[in-house]
């Protein structure tokens, strides 16, 4: 009863906030079922109240509601998802930003490498680009994925990327981007790729969406983290040279107390 009347609550504060622009923008981005065109600086101000309450996020979810189901995957507990919820919540999507919502989601639970293992492969276009799609967050610094588990499929993307749907080739590149720029020892062979694939088309529909170029973008992020390297190790030297000449400073003080008696 208390989550159905917090559901109730939600559900009227999305309906208040929602803006006639948003939803034409979320229209030309193929969101076409019930929606109130709630912007995103609004959704994680309502996530910032709102906190994990995976209870919440359910109800939310099961509304069909565009707006509450991305505020679903903002507030939910990753850790809480069994595999039935998620093949259920991705199974529902019915446009790409929901889809890229409930893989972002699923990334970031327990589940996230068989999850991807489950969906990559799978027929129907949204399922196999949500696979691929947590194949690129896992990538990213932090989660238990090795480069051992990310090695097999740069060759997959490379034979696979300009034959699958559309939405399956932008994660595809995404993941292959995320892959390369993330993993340092995964990157000479994922730029050789890169370049082997060549220009990835994706058709973004009605919108000013471009496709990024592995190539470029992975070069990009190795710059950027060489940089953030080399900042991390001109700071740890500066906190070793400090150390060491605090711990001077104090044995010259305590030579100098000794000396004194």
């Amino acid at each position: 009863m208390l989550v159905a009347m917090r559901l109730a609550e939600v559900m009227s504060q999305l309906e208040q906030l929602g803006s006639e622009q948003a939803l034409k923008t979320y229209h030309r981005h193929g969101v076409n079922g019930p929606a109130f065109g709630v912007r995103y600086a609004d959704l994680y101000k309502l996530q910032k109240k709102l906190g994990v309450d995976h209870e919440l996020a359910l109800g939310l979810f099961e509304t069909g509601n565009h707006d509450a189901r991305i505020l679903a995957t903002l507030i939910a507990d990753p850790g809480a998802f069994n595999l039935r919820t998620l093949d259920a919540w991705q199974r529902a999507c019915g446009n790409h930003i929901e889809n890229n919502a409930v893989a972002t989601v699923a990334a970031q639970s327990p589940l996230a490498r068989r999850v991807s293992e489950r969906w990559r492969d799978a027929k129907t276009e949204l399922r196999s680009a949500a696979g691929w799609q947590i194949v690129g967050s896992l990538s990213a610094p932090g989660t238990d994925a090795d480069d051992a588990w990310f090695e097999p499929l740069l060759p997959q993307i490379r034979d696979q990327i300009h034959e699958v749907a559309n939405r399956t080739r932008s994660a595809m590149n995404g993941a292959l981007i995320s892959i390369g720029g993330y993993r340092p020892a995964l990157r000479t062979q994922a730029l050789k790729i890169a370049k082997a694939i060549g220009t990835v088309h994706v058709d973004h529909g009605d919108t000013s969406c471009k496709t990024p170029d592995a190539v470029s973008y992975i070069e990009k992020m190795a710059v950027r983290h060489s940089r953030k390297a080399s900042k991390k190790k001109t700071a740890a030297k500066k906190k070793t040279s400090a150390k060491k000449k605090t711990s001077a400073k104090k044995k010259t003080s305590a030579k100098k107390k000794t000396s004194a008696k």
